[in-house]
């Protein structure tokens, strides 16, 4: 009893892999130059695929019947044929694109705002004499910096003491703040406590600043007092209207 049921289930899988079939062709266009990567579907059912690098294609074990494949290829549009599908064969069906028959895709214009402002200041950073870091308000605008502390920390060879949280005092080269100066437009800025050097720098806006400038050696031009180096802030200019 056994064999038999074996007998009649192989019988059956056998006849059901009998009723299947095959597709295959190639993709080409008016001068029989392979199209790769054009995209097949084969309808009823969820039958996909992509042509090869040589526009070949193939759907295997497709049952048997009658079924409409689509193509689809960028500039070329799209083609439909009907394909009949039979028992243990292979369906030929090889796809031609007209090339005069193309489709136009429109001009696509891509604008965008060039970072001018940085683009100057790493051009002044790399013509200046000295060892310079020059970062501009683009680069600050990318990121969410309140005050112009924060926004150094973002500066080579500068690190932040934090104070309650915020960006308070700068330390340049590892050297105590009482020994770096801070200027506002050239002008020495002084310090809120009165008793020490230090320059809060927490309490100016990231918005008002157009330049920085970190000047770690100086040169004959600037002030001998600052060991570990300077800190120029430019502010932004008044708008014309």
């Amino acid at each position: 009893m056994k064999k038999l049921i074996t007998t009649v289930l192989f019988c059956a899988t056998v006849f059901v892999f009998a009723q299947k079939g095959s597709i295959s062709g190639i993709i080409n266009d008016s001068n029989q130059i392979p199209l790769p990567g054009a995209k097949l579907t084969l309808t009823p059912g969820n039958y996909y695929t992509i042509s090869d690098a040589t526009g070949d294609y193939v759907f295997l074990n497709v049952p048997e019947g009658t079924y409409t494949l689509t193509v689809d290829y960028i500039g070329y549009g799209s083609q439909q044929s009907t394909v009949v599908v039979k028992s243990e064969n292979n369906t030929s069906v090889d796809v031609l694109f007209d090339k005069n028959k193309s489709t136009t895709i429109k001009e696509v214009r891509l604008l965008g705002i060039s970072r001018q402002n940085q683009a100057r200041a790493l051009n002044t950073q790399k013509n200046n004499s000295n060892i310079t870091n020059i970062v501009s308000s683009d680069q600050v605008g990318k990121f969410p910096d309140s005050n112009i502390g924060d926004a150094l920390k973002r500066v080579p060879g500068i690190t932040m003491q934090n104070d309650q949280g915020e960006a308070r005092d700068i330390i340049i080269r590892g050297l105590a703040p009482e020994l770096n100066s801070v200027t506002l437009n050239g002008n020495r800025i002084p310090s809120a406590e009165g008793d020490n050097r230090r320059v809060q720098m927490d309490l100016i806006p990231s918005d008002m600043i157009q330049l920085i400038e970190v000047n770690k050696t100086l040169t004959p031009d600037m002030d001998a007092d600052a060991i570990g180096g300077s800190v120029n802030l430019i502010t932004r200019t008044a708008p014309n209207s």
